[in-house]
């Protein structure tokens, strides 16, 4: 299986994300895109409006458990490429903030690993988000 995976400072290339899981032997791509979203008709972690998020990460074992994870997919699909990429920094609002593309022969291997592998990166990676308001901010998850 051909992986790819990032922790990344700069924006995400949807289409450089599916290009990398996509090729020949690919009869489908399943992906999933997370973005940072207007909160302003949920309740959020502190009760306000988010207007951005800042994400951190552990600086090596962020990627090494994005590596573990995707290899983890290849055992159980049979999926042929993973991409998966998690933004660092300070995003916006509707900016992508992490893209798991997997590739592989048939839609069904493709859609479950996909949804497994953002599952898995949501629960385990050590990457941590925080919450900006228009009057602060504040870390939010398990292990902020």
């Amino acid at each position: 299986a051909v992986i790819t995976v990032a922790v990344s400072e700069t924006p995400l290339d949807i289409a450089n994300a599916i290009a990398g899981a996509s090729g020949p032997d690919i009869g489908g791509v399943g992906m999933f895109v997370g973005t940072v979203r207007d909160s302003s008709s949920v309740e959020t972690n502190a009760g306000k409006p988010v207007v951005a998020l800042d994400y951190d990460s552990h600086p090596s074992l962020a990627e090494q458990r994005l590596r573990e994870i995707a290899l983890e997919a290849t055992t159980k699909w049979d999926v042929r490429k993973i991409v998966a990429i998690h933004r660092t920094g300070h995003c916006e609002l509707g900016e992508p903030t992490v893209v798991v593309a997997c590739g592989a022969p048939h839609r069904g291997d493709a859609l479950e690993a996909c949804r497994w592998v953002i599952d898995t990166i949501k629960s385990t990676v050590p990457i941590w988000k925080r919450e900006a308001y228009a009057d602060g901010s504040s870390w939010v998850g398990d292990n902020a």
